[in-house]
């Protein structure tokens, strides 16, 4: 136990999480995030002058960083592995929802696309295809179960939302690229859009793939700007999502460790 403590506690970690605000970006089929104050310091004095304060919060599951259950999709009636879609408002979803993810400790890898293209951000209208892929792993090992993070640059424009959400259009990979990641037996992918995929997209064809077809899990709205700026290529990626049950996503705030 000391070893493996002393092992973290010795790591770089690199925090891979958006702050969540009133106004932060949101996918516009999902409600924003809403927070207050519902009570102040000052509103209930105790015996010794002390006062608490609390707060409230309303978001989606698909809202800031968060992550994608294999229930978020489904073809043709269908989940991943041919299960039949079993839901209710009150309950969620009966099969695959996010309470079912195990804490995730995986082998992460960055493919800065952005860096490669020589840009800070890539265009809106940027698809990234597996000939990007393929040349951001180069120097890399992409192994099976690894969390595979592509880096566009956007996740820079977090705080001016307008300019995130850039009226529904974003860069994402192909339906190509989305199956040389999948060729790998990836546990996972991510990037810092709003949406894993080249949007606008009428038949989310990455979304359908990975976890209808695949069985891998989309993450998105990551900060990956720390990780490229020191050049960090492979980590040590740990998350968890919020344990609701029934739902299709929740929120997470994923670390990088880096001896």
């Amino acid at each position: 136990m000391s070893g493996l403590f002393d092992r973290i506690a010795g790591a770089r970690v690199y925090d891979l999480a958006q702050t969540y605000f009133v106004g932060m970006p949101h996918f516009p089929t999902h409600p924003p995030f809403l927070y207050s104050l519902t009570r102040e310091h000052g509103e209930h004095i105790g015996p010794l002058g002390h006062s608490s304060s609390a707060d409230a919060m309303a978001m989606a599951g698909h809202a800031g960083t968060h992550i994608d259950a294999l229930c978020h999709f489904s073809l043709q009636g269908k989940l991943y592995g041919n299960q039949s879609v079993v839901q209710s408002f009150a309950g969620g979803q009966s099969k695959y929802s996010v309470d079912t993810i195990a804490p995730i400790v995986r082998r992460g890898v960055l493919l800065d696309i952005a860096g490669l293209e020589g840009v800070p951000a890539l265009p809106a209208d940027f698809e990234v295809t597996p000939d990007h892929v393929e040349a951001a792993s180069r120097a890399l090992e992409i192994r099976s179960g690894d969390v595979i993070l592509l880096r566009t640059g956007w996740a820079a424009y977090w705080s001016e939302p307008a300019r995130y959400l850039a009226h529904g259009r974003g860069p994402g990979p192909s339906l190509e690229g989305a199956r040389w990641l999948s060729s790998r037996g990836i546990f996972a992918a991510g990037s810092d859009t709003l949406a894993f995929e080249k949007i606008p997209s009428d038949t989310m064809p990455v979304h359908v793939h990975l976890l209808v077809e695949s069985g891998i899990h989309i993450i998105e709205c990551l900060n990956l700007e720390e990780l490229a700026a020191e050049r960090v290529s492979t980590f040590l990626f740990i998350a968890a999502p919020l344990k609701v049950r029934g739902a299709t996503g929740a929120p997470m705030r994923p670390l990088a460790l880096v001896e």
